[in-house]
């Protein structure tokens, strides 16, 4: 006991001396300024880079640095080549975080004549509370059917051109063809069409919908309800004879195949056309270019309708970054449309997890983590960040920290005067490569 006594007191006293103890080479007391380092130990300077992506062809194992080993057991190289940072995390990586990655490959795909849908919810993805996405695809010609849902409907382009109809809760109807790069936006309840014209090899969207329960399952369709009436009140609703539906579909079509629209032109309408358009030209709208790549943003300023849904469409250059930001009160849910991409989660309590993602992978952001998203590609990265909310709002750290004062940013993170000085004061979204 007096051994254990000896050793701790010795400890103490050394601990003591390195902290501000009489220097050996002067005999006097060193004077220093309160710095975090006198708080904590300095935050550490292990490389941690990408440890390889989906083109490395030598063996890939959860190894970084020292840490770690080979895997002995049985293997799947894809995923394995698809997901270093899950399978070699970064040392900065802490704690624990719900997962916030789904590739839609491993959506359950609902295949019709004529097309395919499939879709992410909380089912697959526990996290993503406030939005869901659908994936669909549709044949020249072929149509999802007429319905309507208890939520929002809003859409981006992939490939082709849809054409969309409607008509409001004013009678007032739209009809437009919508190609690739631009949206779509059905409020809750209002009745809609979507087909693919004849161009090319048809067309595939992705759907967005305000509820992260939402399931493309439990849609409103005219077939399933038409077939649910009975036909003596058909008639009497329609003013006319029982006859007229003997070929009606006794159960639902969802998606089916038909001829082409020839033309976008609405029925005449005696109550017009709706206020504001559904549709929005997105692929024409000019994107803000910055040091590392471009962004552009559509919400209720732009694009009227679309008061529960915004988005912006970034690209980001091989080596630059969405630079370090968060949401203030709004949930982000993310779409890689191409390249790769790699995106470090922080939770706050010192939780923090790294993802990677490769095109047609979603991504989920709770509001106010704190995130980024680095391209680790050689070919640029293009995805898209939606929210459920009628304004695009960010808060990017950089910024943050240049229109704070000095003495206090540099207190905290003992930051040179220089480093402080060239931080930017306006929000740069797209960063470059460090210089």
């Amino acid at each position: 006991m007096i051994k254990l006594f000896s050793s701790v007191l010795c400890a103490v006293l050394l601990a003591a001396s390195s902290l501000g103890a009489p220097a050996a080479s002067t005999g006097t007391t060193t004077s220093t300024a309160v710095t975090p380092s006198s708080t904590v130990p300095l935050a550490s300077d292990d490389p941690n880079e990408v440890a390889w992506n989906v083109t490395t062809t030598e063996d890939v194992q959860p190894v970084r640095g020292s840490l770690g080993g080979s895997i002995l057991g049985p293997q799947n190289v894809p995923l394995q080549q698809q997901n270093p940072d899950i399978l070699a995390p970064p040392t900065t990586d802490a704690g624990s975080i719900p997962n916030s990655k789904w590739p839609m490959i491993l959506s359950h795909n609902r295949i019709q004549t004529g097309g395919w849908a499939r879709q992410q919810n909380v089912d697959v993805l526990p996290i993503a509370t406030s939005l869901a996405g659908v994936d669909m695809r549709l044949e020249p010609g072929a149509i999802r059917e007429l319905h309507w849902h208890k939520t929002a409907e809003w859409a981006y382009v992939l490939k082709g051109t849809t054409q969309i109809t409607s008509v409001d809760q004013n009678g007032k109807n739209f009809v437009a063809n919508v190609g690739p790069g631009d949206l779509w936006y059905f409020p809750p309840g209002v009745p809609h069409s979507l087909q693919a014209t004849g161009e090319g090899e048809g067309s595939e969207f992705l759907l967005v919908f305000p509820d992260g329960q939402f399931s493309e399952d439990n849609t409103f369709l005219l077939t399933d309800w038409m077939a649910h009436v009975p036909k003596e009140v058909l008639a009497k609703n329609f003013q006319t004879n029982i006859a007229a539906f003997n070929k009606i579909p006794g159960q639902e079509l969802y998606i089916f195949p038909s001829e082409p629209p020839t033309n976008a032109d609405p029925v005449e309408d005696p109550q017009g056309q709706v206020p504001e358009p559904f549709a929005f030209n997105f692929s024409q709208v000019q994107a803000t270019q910055y040091s590392g790549g471009t962004a552009k943003i559509a919400d209720s300023t732009t694009f009227k309708v679309a008061t529960q849904i915004a988005v912006a469409e970034v690209t980001v250059e091989p080596g630059a970054m969405r630079e370090l930001h968060w949401h203030p009160t709004q949930d982000e849910w993310g779409f890689y449309l191409e390249g790769a991409g790699r995106m470090t989660v922080f939770a706050s309590s010192g939780n923090a997890q790294t993802y990677n993602f490769e095109p047609g992978d979603v991504s989920y952001v709770p509001a106010t983590y704190g995130h980024y998203i680095e391209n680790i590609g050689n070919t640029t990265l293009r995805f898209l960040e939606i929210f459920n909310t009628d304004r695009f709002e960010d808060v990017g750290l950089a910024q943050w920290l240049a229109l704070t004062p000095p003495a206090l940013v540099k207190a905290h993170l003992q930051l040179s005067d220089e480093t402080i000085s060239h931080l930017n004061k306006t929000k740069q979204v797209v960063v470059g490569p460090a210089k």
